[in-house]
């Protein structure tokens, strides 16, 4: 099997499975906008550098309604802190060094 098939088969299965991922566990919506709402946001995504996709536009819009109104919580990273002062100055570069006990 050359390179370009072996390409071609493998994009054509992730094709697949994102489709899969989509349709299994997402909702699909039809949306009917009146003309003074859609007018808004054909205005509002024209204006954007980078228009995003209607979509992306309809899902920030109803995340914050509904987080206004408590029925979605609101997301916050994770937040890691540090518990104290290890004395060493370069755990962030050679943590794996600390944690196997090559360094000491």
């Amino acid at each position: 099997m050359s390179f370009v098939r072996l390409i071609f088969a493998s994009s054509v299965k992730f094709t697949n499975f994102t489709s899969w991922c989509y349709t299994l566990l997402m909702k699909r919506a039809t949306v009917t906008l009146p003309d003074d709402l859609a007018e808004a946001v054909e205005k509002y995504t024209e204006a954007q550098h980078v228009p995003p996709a209607l979509t992306a536009v309809v899902q920030v819009a109803l995340r914050e309604y509904l987080q206004e109104r408590g029925f979605l919580r609101t997301y916050r990273p994770l937040k890691l802190e540090p518990l104290g002062n290890s004395g060493r100055s370069d755990v962030s570069i050679n943590h794996d060094l600390y944690l196997t006990g090559l360094k000491k």
